[in-house]
Formats: structure tokens, C-alpha cells, sequence
């Protein structure tokens, strides 16, 4: 099974200065967990509900009526492609031990992302299985 058989389709990413007031009605709106960020055209890194609350609401400096996906995101970005191997893909969500990850097209554009969630419907159960162990073992 490829990867753009299980994945979320139709994800759009917003840029680095965009408020993390817009990010959390985005989230909430979409009941997404996750958003891409990019800027001049390239993917630059991810702003989670969980980095809204570790890196924003947990510092005392934090202004919510400042503070940026900039200020919050995870920089950097991993991405599989639309048609890697789903197994291989879950294994990199595993390695990383992320619970999305994004889905890039033969253009480098990103076509979608790929989400546990998304995999429950479509893998193995084993495959889903020790993914969700290794991925989760850090969360209580």
C-alpha cells in the first residue's frame, strides 16, 4: 500500500508570522492537531496543539496576542512521499517518534499529510501496532 492511499488529502500551510491565535482557531475549526508551516515556498516546520501549550502557554514571557507560529513551531520538517511504501513511512513516524508527518508529491509540493489516525484505517494492525508504541512510549 502507498502512502496516497492513506493520507490526508487537501492540507494547506500558512507562513511563520501568522498568530498562534490564528493557529488555535484553525485547529479548532478543522479539529486538526497540526499545522504545516512554510514560507518562500518551502516547508520550514510544524506547529502542534502540544507546541502551543509546551513552548507558548508554559513560558512565562509567552503573549498570546504576540507570539507567532514562528515563536512556537518546530523547525525543521521530515516528510515522506506520496509513493513511498506506507510500511516505510510508519516506520519513519516510528524513528522520529511523530504522530504526522507531511506528504510531498515528485515536485517537492506537499500534497497531504499522513497521521496515525490515518494509518489506523489503512495498515496492518501489527505495522499500526509497534508504530504506536514506539511513537506514544515518550506521552503519558
Amino acid at each position: 500500500m502507498k502512502v496516497k492511499e492513506a493520507m490526508h488529502k487537501g492540507v494547506d500551510w500558512v507562513g511563520p508570522d501568522t498568530p498562534v491565535t490564528d493557529l488555535a482557531e484553525l485547529m479548532c475549526q478543522h479539529d486538526i492537531g497540526a499545522i504545516p508551516i512554510g514560507e518562500d515556498d518551502l516547508l520550514i516546520g510544524m506547529v502542534t496543539d502540544r507546541d502551543l501549550v509546551c513552548k507558548g502557554l508554559t513560558e512565562d514571557s509567552f503573549d498570546a496576542r504576540r507570539a507567532t507560529a514562528r515563536d512556537v513551531m518546530t523547525p525543521g520538517i521530515h516528510c515522506c512521499r506520496e509513493d513511498d511504501d506506507l510500511a516505510k513511512a510508519v516506520r519513519h513516524m516510528e524513528e522520529l517518534k511523530v504522530r504526522r508527518l507531511p506528504v510531498i508529491d515528485k515536485s517537492k509540493r506537499m500534497v497531504g499529510i499522513l497521521s496515525l489516525g490515518d494509518v489506523s484505517h489503512s495498515a496492518p494492525s501489527d505495522l499500526l501496532s509497534e508504530c504506536i508504541k514506539s511513537v506514544s512510549a515518550h506521552h503519558y
